[in-house]
């Protein structure tokens, strides 16, 4: 499925492949709640990387390369151990747009609400919430208790945004 997705200024544009997009996971990392959450996560997706997106992006929308900023947060500020995930977001109007991680070089996760494509709905119980660990999750964010039959993780789920869309038949 091709998706479009913009920042709020739209000095940014960008397209790219995805066979995983329905916003089906919540993330209430720090990082990711400091970067994009306002409701106290952020909810991504995921997307093909190949020479189309390259070629959107870099060549043929020159405008929007020139006010793409990346952002590489620390994981651990203790130890100043970085994050895997490069974010990237508009220089102009500081939308997240996308994350990055070259561990898993074939994928881009744009953020969910940069995208202009509609999406496909998904019902609250199929949802997922990860990093609800009481060093990533704010205490004033609601969100549900800790176990697997609610979707509800300390960390990582078990099961990867692939293997869930396949799961329940969304796999483009």
């Amino acid at each position: 499925m091709e998706l479009k997705g913009s920042c709020h200024c739209e000095k940014v544009k960008f397209s790219f492949l995805s066979h995983t997009p329905s916003p089906f996971l919540r993330c209430y990392c720090s990082i990711c709640r400091k970067c994009q959450g306002g409701g106290g996560y952020a909810i991504n997706i995921m997307g093909v990387v190949n020479i189309y997106i390259y070629i959107y992006i870099f060549l043929l929308n020159q405008k929007s390369y020139i006010n793409i900023r990346e952002y590489r947060a620390l994981r651990d500020k203790k130890s100043g151990e970085l994050c895997g995930n490069k974010r990237y977001f508009c220089g102009e109007c500081g939308s997240h747009l996308y994350a990055y991680c070259e561990e898993y070089a074939d994928s881009i996760y744009p953020m969910a609400c940069a995208i202009d494509t509609p999406l496909p709905f998904v019902e609250y119980k199929d949802i997922y919430h990860i990093m609800l660990n009481k060093d990533s999750k704010a205490n004033w964010v609601i969100a549900p208790e800790m176990n697997s039959e609610k979707h509800a993780f300390s960390d990582y789920p078990d099961i990867s945004l692939e293997d869930w869309h396949k799961k329940n038949n969304r796999y483009v």
